[in-house]
C-alpha cells in the first residue's frame, strides 16, 4: 500500500474533561468550594464529545427529565445563555443540580458515550453547572414571557428542592405559588444539610431569588402544622391545591448505650449548627459547635462525608469514618469519598458500635466497636454485616456524630387529617404522580420515599406539579 493509499489516521479520542479543585492540603482547613468550575475552553471541549444521538437515553435516566442533547448542542455553538433556557425549560435548579446532583448514577449513566469501550460518560452535571453560572453571572434580566395568571393558586410546605422544583413548574403556567418555610432561611436540606464547601449559600439564595422573581411567594418562619394546617391552608386561605415537602428530618440513632453523653451529636445538628447557623464563624456567629479534637462519625452515606469533612474544616486533628461494611459498600458518591480521602478523613470499616464510653463529667471519651465481616446479601442487595466474635476494640475520641439517617417529621403528617402514612411515617402518595388520599392534596421527596438525593426530591416535586396542572386543566 503507497502512502496515497494508506488509510487517514483516526481522530483521536477527546478525554472526559477534569473540574479543576482547590488543593486538598488547603481546602481541608477552608469552607471555600471544592469544585471550581469548567472555564470556557474546557466546556467546549467537553461538550464536543456528546455524539447527539437521535435518541438520547441519558433524559430518561434524568428525573426530571432535562433535554440534554438540545442544552449540550447550544453550548457547542457558544450560546450559553440559551443553553441556560433549555435547561431552565425542566429544572428550575440548575445551578444546585448541577453541583449535587449524582449524575453518575443518573443521566451519566445512561451517556452512549460511556457505553462505548473504555469512554467515559459526556460530564453532563458539569456542563449544567457551566451554564447556569455562566447564565447567573451575564443575567440581562430579560425572562422568557409568562402566561397570564389563571386564577388557580398552590400552597407548598417546605422550601427544600421537591417545593421549589413544583413551585417553578406552577408559577412558569400561571399558578399563583405560595411556600411555607418553617425555618428562617429557604432552601431546606440545601442550606442545612449540604456543607458550603459543596454548596454555597449564595448559589441558593440565587436559585431561590429567581423563583421570586418569576412570582412564587415566600413566607419564612411559618411552621405549618402549628401556626396554620395544611387543612388550614385548604379552607381558610382558599389554596387550590397544596404540595407537601417537608422533607425528612427527623435524625435515627443507633439506640446504644451513651447516645445521650455530651459530644454527642446527630449529623441534622451537627451540619444545621455548622452550615445554617454558620458555627464556623464563632464567635463571630454566635452558635458554636463543639470543635473536637479527635471525631469519629458513624455511617457512610454523603451525609457521613459531609460530617467528617466539616469536622476538619473546624478544626479536628482526626476525623474517622466507622463504618460496618467495606469501601464497595458505601452508599456515599464515590466523588466524595475520593475528596474525603483527599482531605485527610480515616476509615474504620467493618466495624459496628456497640456503646459510647463517658467519663465522670458526662462526656464521651470513647467508643467501643465490635469487628465484623461479610455474609450473605440482605434485602438491600448489600453483603449482610456479621459480627465476629470475641473481636472488640476501643478507640478514643471527643466528639461523636451519628449520620446513618433521618426519618420523617411528624408535626405534619399527623395534624392533616385523614392523611394516610405508612409504619415509618411517611405519607404515602403515588411515586408517579404525588397523589395522597386527600383529594387536593400531594407529596413528595424524602416526606414520601424516605432520606434520598436532591434530584429525586426535585424529580417528584416536578411529576406533582404536572399532576396538578392536569387536574387543573392547564396544558
Amino acid at each position: 500500500m503507497t502512502d496515497q493509499q494508506a488509510k487517514p489516521a483516526k481522530k483521536p479520542k477527546i478525554p472526559r474533561q477534569k473540574m479543576p479543585e482547590q488543593n486538598a492540603i488547603e481546602r481541608a482547613h477552608n469552607f471555600y468550594e471544592v469544585a471550581l468550575g469548567y472555564e470556557n475552553d474546557l466546556a467546549l471541549l467537553e461538550a464536543s464529545r456528546c455524539l447527539q444521538c437521535k435518541k438520547p437515553s441519558c433524559i430518561k435516566g434524568c428525573p426530571v427529565e432535562v433535554d440534554i442533547p438540545d442544552f449540550i448542542q447550544l453550548v457547542k455553538q457558544g450560546d450559553y445563555m440559551g443553553a441556560a433556557w433549555k435547561i431552565k425549560e425542566k429544572n428550575s435548579l440548575p445551578r444546585i443540580a448541577g453541583r449535587v446532583c449524582p449524575q453518575e448514577s443518573q443521566c451519566e449513566s445512561k451517556c452512549v458515550v460511556g457505553a462505548k469501550g473504555k469512554n467515559e460518560p459526556c460530564a453532563i452535571g458539569r456542563l449544567e453547572r457551566f451554564v447556569a453560572d455562566y447564565a447567573a453571572i451575564h443575567d440581562d434580566g430579560k425572562r422568557p414571557a409568562l402566561p397570564k395568571p389563571t386564577g388557580l393558586k398552590v400552597g407548598v410546605v417546605g422550601s427544600g428542592p421537591a417545593g421549589l422544583t413544583l413551585a417553578g413548574a406552577l408559577v412558569k403556567k400561571g399558578v399563583a405559588v405560595t411556600v411555607f418555610e418553617a425555618l428562617h432561611e429557604l432552601g431546606g436540606v440545601l442550606v442545612y444539610g449540604i456543607p458550603e464547601f459543596r454548596l454555597p449559600k449564595a448559589i441558593v439564595r440565587s436559585e431561590v431569588d429567581e423563583l421570586r422573581n418569576l412570582g412564587v411567594e415566600f413566607k419564612t418562619n411559618w411552621v405549618v402544622g402549628r401556626i396554620e394546617t395544611v387543612d388550614d391552608l385548604l379552607e381558610k386561605r382558599k389554596f387550590d391545591g397544596v404540595f407537601i415537602g417537608s422533607g425528612a428530618g427527623a435524625p435515627l440513632f443507633l439506640k446504644i448505650p451513651g447516645e445521650n453523653l455530651n459530644g454527642v451529636y446527630s449529623a441534622n445538628e451537627f451540619l444545621t449548627r455548622a452550615n445554617l447557623m454558620k458555627a464556623y464563624k464563632f464567635p463571630e456567629s454566635d452558635t458554636p459547635v463543639a470543635k473536637g479534637r479527635r471525631v469519629i462519625v458513624f455511617g457512610g452515606g454523603n451525609v457521613a462525608m459531609d460530617s467528617a469533612r466539616t469536622a476538619l474544616r473546624l478544626g479536628a486533628e482526626e476525623s474517622t469514618i466507622v463504618y460496618r461494611r467495606t469501601m464497595e459498600e458505601l452508599p456515599a458518591r464515590s466523588e466524595e469519598v475520593h475528596h474525603a480521602i483527599e482531605e485527610g478523613v480515616k476509615f474504620m470499616l467493618l466495624n459496628s458500635p456497640t456503646e459510647i464510653v463517658g467519663n465522670d463529667s458526662g462526656w464521651a471519651v470513647g467508643v467501643n466497636l465490635q469487628k465484623m465481616q461479610l455474609g450473605e446479601p440482605d434485602a438491600s442487595g448489600r453483603r449482610r454485616p456479621v459480627a465476629i466474635p470475641g473481636d472488640t476494640s476501643t478507640i478514643e475520641c471527643d466528639t461523636i456524630i451519628v449520620a446513618i439517617g433521618n426519618g420523617a417529621n411528624p408535626l405534619v403528617p399527623t395534624s392533616t387529617k385523614n392523611l394516610e402514612t405508612n409504619k415509618w411515617g411517611n405519607i404515602v402518595a403515588d411515586l408517579e404522580t404525588g397523589r395522597t388520599s386527600r383529594d387536593r392534596i400531594w407529596a413528595g421527596g424524602d416526606i414520601v420515599t424516605g432520606a434520598a438525593t436532591v434530584i429525586l426530591a426535585m424529580g417528584a416535586g416536578r411529576k406533582a406539579a404536572l399532576s396538578m396542572l392536569d387536574t387543573f386543566g392547564i396544558s
